[in-house]
Order: C-alpha cells, then sequence, then structure tokens
C-alpha cells in the first residue's frame, strides 16, 4: 500500500522559504508570481493493512508539526 502525505505552513504563518523562491523567480523574469508557499511531500510505502487512522498518527507524532502546519493524506 502506498501513501502520500502533503504538509504545508498553515495560512499566517510566515514561509521565507517561500518568499525567497518568489523573489529569485521575479529576478528570473518571471513577474506574475505574486506569492509562494512552499511545503514537503512525503511518499510511504506501507505495509497491507495499514490503516489511514495510522498514517494520521505518524503525520501527528513526527511528519508535521501540527502547531503550524496542515496536511492531507492520498491512500493509493
Amino acid at each position: 500500500m502506498k501513501a502520500r502525505v502533503h504538509v504545508m505552513l498553515k495560512n499566517g504563518v510566515l514561509d521565507p522559504q517561500g518568499a525567497a523562491v518568489r523573489h529569485a523567480l521575479g529576478a528570473l523574469g518571471f513577474d506574475g508570481v505574486e506569492r509562494v508557499r512552499q511545503g514537503k511531500v512525503i511518499d510511504l510505502d506501507l505495509a497491507e493493512g495499514t490503516t489511514e487512522a495510522q498514517v494520521r498518527d505518524m503525520c501527528e507524532k513526527l511528519l508535521a508539526n501540527t502547531v503550524i502546519e496542515s496536511y492531507s493524506i492520498e491512500l493509493g
């Protein structure tokens, strides 16, 4: 079983990496970029029978800092 976890900073949390990417894109001539939010994607290969609740527990305990980050899970 596979799971993909998307982790992003919550709205209202400053994103210095996203700001640096936006600035660099502008310096390269891409003037239409107004905002960039940077996150991460974590792909997991899981044993059969692993539940979404277990993946959610992984996110809550390690994969995401839930104070400042939100996450979503895709199972496949």
